[in-house]
């Protein structure tokens, strides 16, 4: 039976209400207010009860991990640092390969590959670290001598993932080994001209391209390769600039970007034809940029802004004076003009109206080494070896671009002296090290900058709200070193996405 007691306007003590099939002692909500109807104007009021709601936090951070590889010592095995985004603590410390040379993440995320020069590759799974052990890390040795410079792991056309490694072996011994990302084992062991160092290419690619940098000032090679087929193959040689060093191929995997450190240059390949771009095979055009003829000393790595269709190129400079990020615009006929344009061909877009135009270059700090982009488009990250008198004291620093305005927002600071990076709480508001890789990611409610160092133990992590920095990791070992001669830069750090 129900008991519902009467209160008057005089007495607001605070008196239960009771309810015979109540739930833990308290009426509810809906039967009180019945009850306050049934008794409205009899000249009685009733105390309303209340119903707290639980507060609303701010959303979770994605699931994804930061992994870092480092080098504990000379004669000791590498070591992977796998971090939690959301907390920023270590999850495993697996170790890897001695003296590790490159690294980088598969298609997915899901396993990290790492080389050393003596030619060794191993394969870590890192879709979840938290249990991770060295035991789980397998290791494929390469041909004797091989001399392996990076990893491409590009899943192609109709044939999963091929995991292409340049070999520069010794002259003629020079090669591209394609293997299968399960076992590894291998599928082809390529012949290429001297020097090749990278494979560009991207996800459901039907033909990747390894670059040549050959010897001397002549000009480099950039070989098509196959994808479709069991085995890959060569499908045409193009001549680029001088040195190619790095390449990307965005996403809408229409053309390809290789940039040409000796010659200051950006040569661009249509995809579809497997040829160099009709209308721009040269970036910078001088048609676009009259009276420009470089896009600025040293160009070794680039990053795709599909949000502004845009291409971010960093210039390295001379090592004394600042480098450069340059920003260039490279929409095709299906981004820039509408869908419905009779003359798009949406499977071989041509170039669009400002495609190749340098729409600014803006200084960085000295000694640049890698950029990396918010998704979004908005921001991108520089790190520097040093700066000029009088900036950071002379030393690193991370450079923030603003990529609408194409201005710089913010210099945080370096230092390096060991009384300075003692620990994570010494220098909280400063990078450690002389910086020279990156990986940025974006998340809510901050995405963050993973940065390491060549000559520090710690990674240091920024928030990208703010861009101050957040808090450093101890990696038990150094970051990996300053590339090399024509080798590409290899990232210290890398994200995985969810």
């Amino acid at each position: 039976m129900h008991q519902i007691r009467k209160v008057s306007a005089g007495n607001q003590a605070a008196i239960p209400v009771w309810h015979a099939s109540r739930r833990n002692g308290w009426l509810s909500v809906a039967a009180v207010s019945a009850a306050a109807l049934l008794t409205a104007g009899c000249g009685q009021s009733y105390r309303p009860v209340v119903s707290a709601i639980n507060p609303v936090g701010p959303a979770g951070q994605p699931t994804k991990f930061a992994i870092a590889l480092s080098i504990p010592s000379a004669t000791s095995k590498g070591l992977i640092t796998a971090v939690d985004f959301s907390g920023d603590t270590i999850l495993a410390t697996p170790s890897v390969l001695q003296n590790p040379t490159y690294f980088t993440l598969g298609n997915g995320g899901t396993t990290a590959y790492i080389i050393n020069a003596s030619g060794s590759l191993d394969s870590v799974p890192v879709s979840n670290p938290a249990n991770l052990i060295t035991s789980d890390v397998s290791q494929t040795t390469l041909v004797a001598g091989s001399n392996p410079v990076s990893i491409s792991p590009i899943a192609g056309t109709n044939s999963g993932t091929i995991i292409f490694i340049p070999q520069t072996g010794s002259g003629s011994n020079a090669s591209i080994a394609a293997l299968t990302a399960i076992g590894p084992s291998l599928l082809a062991n390529i012949a290429t001209g001297t020097n090749p160092n990278y494979v560009v290419g991207n996800t459901g690619a039907a033909r990747v391209y390894a670059l040549v940098s050959g010897t001397g000032a002549g000009p480099g090679q950039v070989l098509g390769i196959e994808t479709t087929t069991a085995q890959p193959t060569i499908s045409t040689t193009l001549t680029v600039g001088t040195n190619p060093v790095y390449g990307i191929m965005p996403a809408d995997l229409q053309r390809a970007f290789i940039l040409n450190k000796g010659s200051g240059t950006v040569s661009v390949i249509n995809t579809s034809t497997n040829a160099l771009d009709a209308t721009t095979p040269t970036i910078p055009n001088a048609a676009l940029n009259p009276g420009l003829t470089t896009l600025g000393q040293n160009p070794i790595w680039a990053v795709s802004v599909p949000a502004l269709f845009e291409l971010a190129v960093l210039n390295a400079g001379d090592g004394v004076h600042p480098g450069s990020l340059s920003i260039i615009s490279v929409p095709l006929c299906n981004q820039g003009t509408p869908v419905t344009n009779p003359n798009c061909n949406a499977a071989n877009p041509t170039d669009a109206v400002g495609f190749g135009t340098v729409v600014a270059t803006v200084p960085v700090g000295v000694n640049p080494t890698m950029v990396d982009v918010l998704s979004d488009g908005s921001r991108a990250y520089v790190v520097n070896q040093a700066n000029v008198a009088g900036v950071c004291n002379g030393e690193g620093s991370v450079t923030v671009v603003n990529l609408t305005a194409n201005v710089v927002t913010s210099t945080i600071c370096a230092t390096s002296s060991a009384a300075s990076t003692i620990d994570a709480s010494t220098s909280p508001t400063l990078v450690y090290g002389h910086p020279n890789t990156l990986s940025v990611t974006s998340g809510v409610p901050t995405g963050k900058v993973y940065i390491t160092s060549w000559d520090s133990k710690f990674m240091t992590v920024l928030r990208t709200d703010l861009d101050t920095v957040q808090t450093h990791i101890s990696l038990q070992g150094l970051g990996l070193p300053l590339a090399t001669g024509s080798h590409p830069q290899t990232p210290g750090v890398l994200v995985t996405q969810p």
